[in-house]
């Protein structure tokens, strides 16, 4: 591997970082500072994806800084999985920050400044997370994207930002603190935690120590993946304005949780003695309910966000359900499912900003008619809605397709059941507002969408490729889902 390629995970989390920096020094220049931003972000896609040669040939660029511990070192590696993660991130960082622009303009939002060096520290820590060779610099980013999130949930500084940024930080924080735990006994009894396929804790502990981990490591990632009970602060953090919950549910923070649990589960406990001690099942379990009781909540569920937020609850246990029932399907599905959900989530609250933006309504029962005024706009909402309800020809389709069989392939027929309910309940709690919108006359002329521009096209174009995604193979994805899947498994997928 050449040293160029080396250095380019250590790029992909330095160029977001360089954007912070820049945003706030460009703030007096509002025009330069968003094109930075978006100039930024480009480059970091572009980055990211000159990667993806090597990863598809079975390399990992690797770059390593300096040393944190005797024997430890920080090290980013760009991997299979990680560059799943990365993928989407990057990608979807061009589209958010053009989305942020025209919804900041638009709502009349104060500190644009912070807010767009805030959005950038939180990507790079999501670049970090990502690219993470070892628990220590996974831990050390996870912690950083926690903080750096903070004063986006709490950006418009009113007494309910407030209490909600409070209440994020009371649940993230000890979450952070058991992870934190759980790296402290890997690394005292192990010496070291890079991330091994297939996992490296079982040779070293016995059954109660490895079930402690396991409760660590739920904790850990449960709190950010909003796994039921330790949801709270997501529909809470539904405060935030609409880019902040873009970024929470479908690049950064939620999906760093579900990535935990992907490197708990296949890079350091292993799947083999997960199922051993019976924590595959609880995972399952906790994953299974949390999906049915988000799904029967969204669809009682009349403020707008908070109907999407439930339903991120009920996907993010989409990913973590096949991630627990240990088949090479249902890890491939749960790992296409972290870029389908991406992309078809962040399409639906774009348009839940955008509607609140251009006609200031914020509930579902007020948006009789809408789609007369905002064709593309609800065009794209009814494409997200049946792509993550898992209609094809949508990727949703696909990633669910793969958990469903991965579930039958389990032996695990009642799980795999789950998840086609849950579709049914997608379908119910998300197509009724594309009926609303189409079908229900308005309850008065609302004005055209034709001046939304720099919000509109983002989510058009982030439905487009959620479509492409069930198509074909997107970026070699679909691939290296397959790979990382079959090196976890110990088979092919």
């Amino acid at each position: 591997m050449d040293s160029v390629s080396s250095l380019l995970p250590l790029a992909a989390v330095l160029l977001p970082l360089v954007v912070t920096a820049l945003v706030v020094a460009l703030g007096r220049w509002p025009n330069v500072r968003e094109g930075t931003t978006i100039a930024g972000s480009v480059v970091t896609f572009g980055v990211v994806v000159a990667m993806v040669p090597t990863v598809l040939d079975g390399g990992a660029p690797t770059t390593t800084l300096f040393e944190i511990l005797p024997g430890v070192e920080l090290t980013l590696r760009a991997d299979g999985l990680g560059m799943i993660f990365a993928l989407l991130a990057s990608f979807l960082w061009i589209l958010a920050s053009i989305y942020a622009i025209g919804y900041m303009r638009g709502n009349a939002e104060r500190d644009h400044t912070r807010f767009f060096a805030s959005f950038a520290l939180a990507v790079a820590s999501a670049f970090g997370v990502a690219l993470s060779a070892d628990l220590f610099t996974f831990f050390i980013f996870y912690e950083v994207l926690t903080i750096a999130t903070y004063p986006l949930v709490a950006h418009k500084g009113d007494d309910a930002s407030r209490a909600s940024g409070r209440k994020y930080l009371a649940y993230l924080i000890p979450g952070g603190a058991a992870l934190l735990l759980a790296l402290g006994i890997l690394y005292q009894v192990t010496g070291d935690v890079t991330f091994v396929a297939g996992g490296f804790a079982g040779e070293h502990f016995g059954r109660g120590m490895l079930s402690l981990l396991f409760v660590l490591f739920l904790f850990g990632f449960g709190t950010k993946s909003g796994i039921m009970p330790l949801h709270g602060w997501l529909p809470a953090a539904m405060v935030a304005p609409t880019p902040v919950s873009a970024l929470l549910h479908a690049v950064a923070v939620v999906k760093a949780g579900v990535f935990g649990f992907a490197r708990a589960i296949g890079f350091v406990i292993g799947p083999g003695v997960l199922s051993g001690i019976g924590a595959s099942t609880v995972l399952a379990t906790l994953a299974a309910i949390t999906i049915v009781v988000a799904s029967i909540t969204a669809l009682r569920a009349d403020k707008f966000k908070r109907r999407l937020a439930f339903s991120t609850i009920a996907h993010l246990s989409y990913i973590v359900l096949g991630l627990a029932l240990l088949s090479p399907l249902a890890w491939e599905g749960s790992l296409l499912h972290i870029v389908n959900h991406g992309l078809l989530k962040i399409t639906l609250f774009f348009v839940a900003g955008a509607v609140y933006v251009h006609l200031h309504l914020d509930k579902v029962s007020e948006l009789d008619g809408i789609g007369r005024a905002m064709p593309w706009t609800m065009g794209a909402f009814t494409f997200a809605s049946l792509g993550l309800a898992g209609l094809p020809p949508f990727g949703g389709f696909v990633s669910k397709l793969f958990l469903i069989r991965g579930g039958v392939d389990a032996g695990e027929a009642v799980f795999a059941a789950v998840m086609v309910g849950g579709g049914l309940l997608t379908a119910g709690y998300l197509l009724p507002i594309a009926y609303r919108a189409f079908f229900r006359p308005p309850a008065v002329d609302h004005p055209s969408e034709r001046s939304a521009k720099m919000m509109v096209v983002p989510l058009c174009i982030t439905a487009a490729v959620a479509l492409l995604m069930g198509l074909g193979d997107v970026v070699g994805i679909h691939e290296i889902a397959r790979e990382v899947a079959a090196s976890v498994m110990g088979g092919a997928a």
